[in-house]
């Protein structure tokens, strides 16, 4: 991508401006309109961790179906995916993390067990970490962490790990650490 998408400080991005090997340091060419697109596309599918363009795709679609702006629905379906929500909870470091902990069935969603990262978590589901995975190190050493910061839309618990996704976020609302540009991503399936 050509830049630090996560925003963690051991970025190798961060060491140097080009890319690696022995004709990184050349000049690069101005991308096309697709070039962008595509770019943008590969970013914000990047961002959610291991999605794959078919599972993309699909949530596209669904964005398009629904009504208002297709670029804010599909940020927000991205959002409301399970892994997503548990990443933005802060109980784990990483979004790949996250879909780990999900599929390994550490999660209990309104009481009940869930193990599938894409599951769509809707306005009033209640998250919580299962009560035998709270001792887990990689939960522990989460919280401790000084920079985790839970967006508004979702509203936390940090005594017992639980958190009530409110409702779907707009664009704005996401602290993306890089800019992301969804109407790029619009424009890109569209053709």
């Amino acid at each position: 991508m050509g830049e630090n998408i996560w925003g963690r400080a051991k970025d190798p991005v961060l060491k140097r401006e080009y890319a690696p090997g022995q004709h990184g340091a050349t000049r690069r060419r101005k991308l096309s309109d697709y070039g962008l697109q595509l770019r943008a596309k590969q970013k914000l599918k990047g961002y959610y961790g291991d999605l794959s363009e078919k599972q993309f795709h699909r949530v596209f679609k669904e964005a398009v179906r629904r009504k208002g702006d297709t670029s804010e629905n599909l940020v927000g379906l991205l959002e409301s995916r399970l892994a997503s929500v548990v990443y933005r909870m802060g109980v784990v470091p990483t979004v790949f993390a996250a879909r780990q902990f999900v599929n390994h069935g550490h999660i209990l969603v309104n009481g009940k067990r869930v193990n599938i990262s894409s599951y769509q978590v809707k306005a009033g589901d209640v998250v919580e970490v299962r009560e035998r995975s709270r001792q887990v190190p990689m939960v522990l050493e989460a919280m401790k962490d000084a920079e985790r910061r839970v967006p508004e839309y979702i509203e936390m618990d940090e005594k017992h790990l639980k958190a009530t996704f409110r409702r779907m976020p707009a664009f704005m609302e996401i602290p993306y650490p890089v800019v992301m540009e969804p109407n790029l991503v619009t424009e890109f399936y569209s053709r």
